[in-house]
């Protein structure tokens, strides 16, 4: 039984890996500044990173050992979320794709210092 456990989160952090890069490469083809970068070749673990602008940053890791959500405004870290909350926070992220929106200033946000919410161009 845990060796099937094992085996179907490995194949969760390389669906996550696949993803991620395209998710960055479509981010860059609509102008924002985006990476995904991997280790080796076996897509076993990743670091995502966005700029939502003004100082906005959006970084995401997934390996084996687990994975994280971190959000930063002016080299201050906003929130950090980790596992199925980390992942469940890519959906807004992916939102900026599908829908083409644009993140709302910090400043207008009342009681939230998160990214979850977006309002369109």
């Amino acid at each position: 039984m845990f060796k099937r456990i094992a085996q179907q989160h490995r194949e969760l952090v390389q669906d996550l890996v696949m993803n991620l890069q395209a998710l960055a490469i479509t981010l860059e083809n609509q102008g924002y500044l985006a990476s995904c970068y991997t280790c080796g070749g076996q897509m076993n673990s990743a670091s995502f990173m966005v700029s939502l602008g003004e100082d906005h940053l959006i970084r995401f890791l997934v390996s084996d050992y687990g994975i994280t959500w971190t959000e930063m405004r002016d080299d201050r870290e906003l929130m950090k979320l980790e596992g199925a909350e980390a992942i469940s926070q890519l959906e807004d992220l992916a939102n900026l794709v599908k829908y083409q929106v644009k993140p709302i200033a910090l400043e207008t946000r009342k009681g939230s210092a998160g990214f979850g919410q977006v309002q369109p161009i």
